[in-house]
This record gives structure tokens, C-alpha cells and sequence, in this order.
């Protein structure tokens, strides 16, 4: 987070500008592993004073400890070998039926494990060389060469995706540090609603003194709510010139102001529509419940806010206009300080980037395809207003936290060696306002700090919705450069079919000039309002591959992991960018219920692009064998729930007369799980050092990995099963995020309790655990085992604790607010099994006719 004691010339400091090549503590593991390619690159001379022409920088785990990784996930291949066989050769059950399917449940686990840990094995860190692009492509003028870029971002409903949120984005987008004259920003409202319309409007008038604000004084993050909250909790240090006090004072009325007019925006709306109604059409029905726009003449042409034919929600016209005009390319410099504007830019470009309001249309009958449906709309229009060869997708509710970061992407576009094979860079998600134990394992950092990593040193990263550069021709389905046909004329016609873009002659014949000039596009011709308006019709798609070969996947639920798997079929390679500062910033949804929807939704997409065209087993010899293994793996593991929920229920053999053992010997096959969970703990224990993450990280995503399998998993399958008979299968919902201001309300979600079905399996499998420890606990104290029973169960005992713990969370999030003191939790627990226990001696003791009459069927 840059201050201004760090600003150096009207740049920002040096560690923010170049961080490319800096490692952190946390990357004390990493070493560089392409410096035969840099030394290789110095002497071919790329320049006379002999600077390194490579835009990025890629490092490998030290070999001491990738190869402790590789030996530990070795031993663990041959404990599990050593398992099964011993489990072949020992089939002695209290019930076969059991035994067979603990041994299948086994086996799976030991799959897909060994599927998930062998696309770590050579895990890549790329990091961008933003000196080096600045060196390469800016001019000595204050021109750049960089290549023109689209950014699109994303909302439907200002109520789950909060306006601040989005217009906090907005600005954030409209003030990164990019050439001003070489970005459009698109915003797709797919709700249609005035309120995001008139809201962006505001934004935009905002902007003309945020923006030149934030060039001023290269303040850090460009989004001003994160900016100012981090500013109110001390976050900057040190003395600061009065100039940067006094703007910064003013700025913060501003700000404050704008978002006093964004809260009441969408009560002056209802107050100003029906004062026009009673005025203009209270004799006419078909006016009666119109939404006027601010001039108070006109209609507005999307959802009214009380819906009517033609205007509501699935039911509107197309709606486009240009918020901010192309800029000029020479720099216009801002405002000198006067009374009535006491900011002073007049040293500073205060020119603001194209910005374009989309609603596509809608109309009943229609499937509208959601997220991916409104990006596919956004693809075209920005094809014939700006058509820049990259593009970079945002949701609503995530802001541009590091404004180098539209540079950074580019280093690996760019890049000399394998930037024309790149279709996309991927960046992680962050997350604010998360609780600082990370409870629900929101930030999912092993998924993003171990696992993409790993993918990156394969054919790359899988795209995960948001935070994503994407070379334009790729979504187009074209082949990638060292999979193309010498023959232009043959790669063309083998590729391109008959109404594969639709009819619109402007955007097929915009298609050459975003393949073919990448580093600098010029403006696009003129394209008619009629044109526009027809490539943002329902039926445009109608007879083409939209959807299927060109732009975003439809029909899955997770349609950014297919849309990734589909470019990655067809040759072309993604890259992971980690940066420090985080690139993107986004919200998360820190309720309990709404988190368990959020994974109902990735895994029961997950399961339907495996049952798709897109299964991962039915692609081409272009998808790298070990990024097919990571696929298949990414599309099956909720598959695991059957055998886990059989484990969950085991237990329940505690409740019987006597012993019941699914493996004999028992205290065998216990040694040996305990054998093979200690290796999958070491092996954590190694790849949270590599990853740079804390024991907390991993212990989260242990435990929420369990709390799905109970309750979500379950349903994905449900899902998958009613969609192979027919039958629409469950409602994914869109994750809410609420809008919190203060430090006590930005963690009260986290409390609250919304009882749904999703949570019961869980509560059934703690219950279960809870009475098999108390069940076990009353026959010892019974005095119906012997000693030898007793160690036997202790150590099945050890699988039930360990369930509990690992179901922790999940027992903090249905407390709600008693959750804020975890004794309680514990004091109900040890009751519980008290209460159980001594149910159980009671009954031992007077009716234990019962006992003997209990058997297994």
C-alpha cells in the first residue's frame, strides 16, 4: 500500500513498481529456474545495453524440499499399496457387505488423492517484470505501446451484490495505473435496473475527482471505501505533506457525499416515479407503475420497480449508452484549484477511461444463460466500440487492489517465449471482511496458493470466475500459434463455420484486426445503433456456437472452470499471477449457510461438466495428460461423499451389544489409517512451506473439505441425478454479499443462523459421533469390556474425536452468537456424551434381556 512519503517523482515507489523480482520471506523456498533463458536471452542481444527482454520470471521450489515432498508422497503410495494388500488377504468382517464397500471407499480415496498430489509435484511460480514492460513500451513522451484492453464487469441484483460494492469497483477500474487511452470499461447490468444505471452515472461524475486524486498521489488501493477504511485503521505510517493532508481531507467529504447520494439513490427514484406518474399518466394504466429517468420525461426502458409487461426482471429491452466517451490521446490536464473546486489538478491528466452501461435483453422463453450469457453480450459489443485484443472479467463485488496489476497480466501476454500460447492469466482471489480465523475457509488458500501452483507448471491454472486477462481470439475458439495450420487460408476455413459469430457483418470483419495487432489496435469504424442494438438480442445466438465453441460455456453451472477446460482442449496454456500487493479484492460470503450454497453450486457444476461434452476423459491429444488428471479430479471429488458419509455412520456400531468390527484385526487396520492420515499430515505439513501459508490455512481446509462432504456433496449428487432423468435438478442461488459499514457490523453476518435443509446431514453425522463416544464411554463403565476391548476401543474412539474436531466450525456457525465464546460449545459436548453415557448404563442395567437380543441383520 503505497503512502506518500513514498512517492518518488509522480511515480509509485520502487517496491510497488517492481516488484517482479523481489521474493519475499515467504518465498524463501523459491529459487529461479529460468536463468539459462535469461542469459540465453542477453546474449542475443535484445538491446545495446543489454537488458533482459523476458517479462516475467519463473521460479521452482528448492530442491531439498520439493524432493522431501516427492519422497513423502512416494511413501505414502506405498503405505496405501501395502494397505490394500493386506486388507485383500485379512477379509475378516462382522459384516462382508460393509467390508466390501470400506474397501472400494478406500480405494477412491487413494485415487483421487494420488490424482490430486501428482499435479503438485512440480509446482511454478511466475512473477511479472513490470520494470521491463514499462522499459519496453513506454515512450520517453508519456505515449505507451501497450496494447488496448477491455474490461468487463459484472452484477444483476443491487440488493445480493450491494451498488457500493459495485461502483467501489468502478472507480477502482477507471483509476489503474494503465494508459488511459488503451481501456474501455464495460458494465453489464443484467437485472436492467435505473437504480445501476443512474448509480454508474454518479459513479462516473465521481470518478473526474477521484481519479486525478489517486494520479496525484499514487495512492494505494485505488477503490476509495477500501482506501479510506485502511487510512481509518492507521494501515499507513509516517508524516505526509500538507498538500496530501488537505486533499485527502476534502477527498473523504467527497466520498462521503457520493455515498450518502448512492443510499438514497434508489428512494429518489420511487419518490421521483410517482410524482411523474400522477402527473402524466395517472388515467392510463399502461403508466400507472412506470420508473422515470432523472429528466423526468422519459421512461426508463429496463425493469420498472413495479414490474410490468416489457419491464421486469427476464422481460426488458436492450439498453447501451456511453458513460464516458473515448479520451483523447494527448493528456488533458485537470482543474486548477479555485473556490468552488479547492482540489488542485492542474499538474495531473485528468482524463477517464471509456465506460459503457450494457443490459442486454430479455424475453420470456428465452434462457438467458446467466453470468455467462451477459459476458457473451459484452464480448460482442466491445468488439465493435473498442475491440481490444485482451480482455479482463471482474464481478461486482471485487476491486482492482494493486494498480499495477492490468500491467502485470500483460508481462505474461506479452512475454517473448510462450505469451502468444497464453489465453488467459489467472490471478487468486482475496477477500475482505473475512473473520480473521477464516472459519468457513473463504480465502481457500490451498486451492489457490498449492494447487494452481501446481498447475503452473503444467499447461496453467483453471479460470475460476473473476480476476481474469483473457486474449480475445481465444474466446473466439481460435487455435493457438503452435497449433495453427501453415496455411492461413487452411486454418481459416478449418476452424471458422458457417454462422458460427451470428450475421452481424461488423463484428465477423472486426475478428482479423483483434487477432492480428495485438500491441496496438486503431478505432474501430463506426458501427450503427442498429447493429449495436442487434447483437444484444435474445435471438442473436440462435443456430450458433455462442455458447459451445465461442465465448463463455452455457449450461453448466460452472461455467468459468468449463470455459477454462475448453481452451485449455484446444492447445492454448494459462498462467498463474500472484502479486504482493493482491491484484483483486473482492467480498466473500462469511455466513454459514450462504458459504455451504456458494460450494453447492462449484461441486454440482463440477459434476456436470464431467457428465458433459466437456468431460475431461474425452479430450483431445492437446490437453497435457497431467492437466486431463487435474480435470478429471476437479470434476469427481464430490463423488467422495458416499464413502466418507459411510465412514461418518460407522460409529454407530458403538451402539450394538458387544463388538462389531468392519476389519479384523481391529487395532491393525486402525495402525494402519493412523499410518496413512500421519503421511497425508507430513505431506500438508511440507506443501503449506512451499505454498507460504500458515498450519491455520490448511487445518481450515481440512475442515471444511469434511463439512461439505456431509451436507453439500450429498445434494450435488442429488443434483446429478435428477438431471439424468430429466428433471431440472436443484437451484443454484446467487451467493449474497451484504453491505456492512463499522468495524462491529463487518463480522455480524458471521453470526447469523439460517436454518435450511442443506444443514442437517452435518447435524445428523454430529449427532451420531457424539452418541457412539457416550454409547462406548457407557460399556466401559458398565464394566462389559475387558482390557483388551477397552484399547481396541479407544483407538476406533480416536476416528470419532477427530470427526468432531474437524466438524468444529461447523458447530461454531448453528450456535450464531453463542459461538463468541467456544466454551460453551465444549460444555455442551462433554454433557452430551455424559447425558448418553449415562442413558446407556441405565438401560445395561435394567433391561439388559435387550442387549442380547440386538444383532446385526
Amino acid at each position: 500500500m503505497a503512502s506518500p512519503a513514498a512517492v518518488r517523482g509522480g511515480r509509485l515507489a520502487d517496491p510497488l513498481l517492481a516488484a517482479d523480482v523481489v521474493v519475499g520471506a515467504k518465498d524463501r523456498y523459491w529459487v529461479p529456474a529460468d536463468e539459462r533463458e535469461i542469459l540465453a536471452s542477453q546474449k542475443s542481444g535484445a538491446g545495446e545495453d543489454g537488458r533482459v527482454p523476458l517479462l516475467y520470471r519463473t521460479f521452482m521450489v528448492n530442491g531439498f524440499l520439493i524432493n522431501l515432498y516427492r519422497l513423502l508422497t512416494l511413501v505414502r503410495v506405498i503405505v496405501v499399496i501395502l494397505f490394500f494388500t493386506w486388507r485383500m488377504r485379512h477379509r475378516d468382517s462382522d459384516a462382508m457387505w460393509l467390508w466390501w464397500i470400506s474397501v472400494v471407499g478406500d480405494l477412491w480415496f487413494g485415487l483421487t488423492w494420488l490424482l490430486n498430489q501428482i499435479t503438485k509435484l512440480k509446482p511454478r511460480k511466475c512473477v511479472p517484470s513490470i520494470s521491463v514492460l514499462r522499459d519496453q513500451l513506454d515512450q520517453p513522451d508519456g505515449g505507451s505501446d501497450l496494447p488496448l484492453l477491455d474490461v468487463f464487469i459484472n452484477t444483476v441484483d443491487p440488493v445480493d451484490e450491494p451498488m457500493l460494492y459495485t461502483m467501489n469497483s468502478i472507480l477502482s477500474i477507471l483509476a489503474t495505473d494503465y494508459p488511459v487511452d488503451k481501456y474501455a470499461t464495460y458494465f453489464s447490468d443484467d437485472g436492467g435496473s435505473l437504480v445501476h444505471y443512474e448509480g454508474l452515472q454518479l459513479a462516473a461524475e465521481f470518478a473526474a475527482s477521484w481519479v486525478p486524486f489517486c494520479r496525484k498521489h499514487c495512492v494505494e488501493p485505488r477503490a476509495p471505501e477500501s482506501y479510506f477504511w485502511a487510512k481509518m485503521r492507521g494501515e499507513y505510517a509516517g508524516s505526509a505533506p500538507k498538500e496530501f493532508l488537505d486533499d485527502h481531507r476534502r477527498m473523504r467529504a467527497a466520498y462521503e457525499e457520493f455515498k450518502a447520494r448512492l443510499d438514497g439513490l434508489s428512494a429518489a427514484i420511487e419518490q421521483r416515479s410517482e410524482a411523474c406518474n400522477r402527473a402524466n399518466g395517472k388515467d392510463k394504466e399502461e403508466c400507472a407503475n412506470a420508473t422515470w429517468m432523472a429528466d423526468g420525461c422519459t421512461q426508463w426502458q429496463g425493469t420498472w420497480i413495479k414490474p410490468a409487461k416489457g419491464h421486469r426482471k427476464g422481460h426488458h429491452p436492450a439498453i447501451l449508452q456511453v458513460m464516458l466517451d473515448q479520451p483523447s490521446k494527448d493528456p488533458e490536464l485537470g482543474m486548477a484549484a479555485s473556490s468552488d473546486h479547492p482540489l488542485d489538478f492542474s499538474a495531473v491528466d485528468a482524463r477517464l477511461p471509456m465506460l459503457v452501461y450494457i443490459a442486454r435483453e430479455k424475453r420470456p422463453g428465452y434462457d438467458h444463460q446467466k453470468k455467462a450469457g451477459a459476458m457473451n453480450v459484452q464480448l460482442r459489443v466491445s468488439a465493435l466500440l473498442s475491440n481490444a485484443p485482451f480482455i479482463i472479467n471482474f464481478d461486482g463485488d471485487h476491486y482492482v487492489n494493486n494498480s499495477q496489476a492490468f500491467r502485470a497480466a500483460m508481462c505474461f501476454m506479452l512475454d517473448p517465449r510462450d505469451g502468444a500460447d497464453t489465453a488467459f492469466v489467472q490471478f487468486p482471489q482475496r477477500f475482505d471482511d473475512v473473520d480473521p480465523t477464516d472459519r468457513y475457509c473463504n480465502h481457500n488458500r490451498m486451492f489457490f496458493d498449492a494447487t494452481l501452483l501446481g498447475l503452473n507448471g503444467i499447461q496453467g491454472p483453471s479460470f475460476v470466475g473473476t480476476g481474469c486477462m483473457f486474449r480475445r481470439v481465444a474466446l473466439y475458439s481460435a487455435d493457438p500459434p503452435r497449433w495453427r495450420p501453415d496455411d492461413a487460408k487452411e486454418a481459416k476455413a478449418s476452424h471458422y463455420r458457417p454462422n458460427m459469430f451470428g450475421k452481424s457483418t461488423s463484428f465477423i470483419n472486426s475478428m482479423p484486426a483483434a487477432a492480428n495487432q495485438e500491441r496496438s489496435v486503431p478505432s474501430p469504424p463506426t458501427v450503427g445503433e442498429v447493429e449495436l442494438a442487434d447483437t444484444m438480442t435474445c435471438a442473436y445466438e440462435d443456430g450458433t456456437e455462442w455458447g459451445n465453441d465461442v465465448g463463455w460455456v452455457y449450461n453448466i453451472a460452472t461455467e468459468d472452470v468449463v470455459t477454462g477446460f475448453r481452451l485449455h482442449r484446444t492447445g492454448w496454456r494459462s498462467t498463474y499471477c500472484a502479486m504482493e500487493p493482491d491484484a483483486f479484492r473482492g467480498t466473500a460470503p462469511i455466513n454459514l449457510t450462504e458459504r455451504l450454497y456458494q460450494i453447492l453450486r462449484w461441486s454440482g457444476g463440477s459434476l456436470e461438466m464431467f457428465f458433459s461434452r466437456f468431460c475431461p476423459l474425452l479430450a483431445g491429444r492437446r490437453l497435457h495428460p497431467m492437466q486431463r488428471v487435474a480435470y478429471i479430479n476437479m470434476t469427481t471429488y464430490p463423488v467422495s461423499t458416499f464413502f466418507i458419509l459411510m465412514y461418518y455412520f460407522y460409529p454407530v456400531m458403538w451402539l450394538f451389544q458387544g463388538e462389531f468390527y468392519i476389519q479384523r484385526p481391529f487395532q491393525t487396520f486402525t495402525l494402519f489409517v493412523v499410518v496413512i492420515i500421519a503421511t497425508v499430515e507430513l505431506i500438508g505439513m511440507v506443501e503449506i512451506r512451499w505454498a507460504g501459508l500458515t498450519l491455520l490455512d490448511w487445518v481450515r481446509n481440512e475442515q471444511f473439505y469434511i463439512i461439505g462432504t456431509t451436507g453439500v456433496y450429498p445434494m450435488a449428487m442429488l443434483h446429478i441425478l435428477l438431471r439424468s432423468f430429466g428433471i431440472k435438478g436443484v437451484s443454484f442461488k446467487l451467493t449474497a454479499k451484504k453491505l456492512t459499514s463499522g468495524a462491529r457490523e463487518r463480522l455480524a453476518e458471521l453470526y447469523d443462523v439460517q436454518w435450511v435443509p442443506l444443514l442437517v446431514p452435518t447435524v445428523v453425522v454430529m449427532a451420531v459421533n457424539v452418541a457412539a463416544i457416550g454409547a462406548a464411554a457407557g460399556k466401559a463403565i458398565a464394566g462389559r469390556w475387558s482390557a483388551a476391548q477397552v484399547a481396541g476401543a479407544a483407538s476406533g474412539l480416536v476416528f470419532n474425536v477427530w470427526m468432531l474436531l474437524l466438524l468444529y466450525p461447523f458447530a461454531l456457525g448453528i450456535m450464531g452468537r453463542w459461538s463468541k465464546r467456544p466454551y460453551i460449545l465444549f460444555v455442551v459436548l462433554v454433557t452430551a456424551v455424559a447425558a448418553t453415557a449415562s442413558v446407556y448404563v441405565a438401560l445395561a442395567g435394567s433391561l439388559p434381556y435387550l442387549h442380547s437380543r440386538i444383532k446385526l441383520l
